[in-house]
């Protein structure tokens, strides 16, 4: 992936969330990655207020967005 393709299609409020939904992207067969200022995982405050963002091509970005904005939680009847 080159840095100039990159677009951001979801903010975070957290590591692990934004994990799964790369995690749900790469289940879909889009390439992603997770961008967090936080020190490799090292210092995770360093994040906050800034968020963890996930990362795709902008090719990709219309379906990136219809994944991560789908709502996959079951309907309570």
């Amino acid at each position: 992936m080159a840095d100039s393709d990159l677009v951001v299609v979801h903010t975070f409020s957290s590591r692990p969330e934004a994990e799964v939904a790369k995690s749900a992207l790469d289940a879909a067969g889009i390439e992603a990655m997770v961008m967090a200022d936080d020190a490799g995982g090292t210092q995770p405050g360093f994040w906050e207020g800034r968020g963890v963002a996930v990362v795709v091509n902008a090719e990709n970005e219309q379906a990136a967005r219809e994944i991560l904005d789908s709502d996959a939680r079951p309907a309570v009847e």
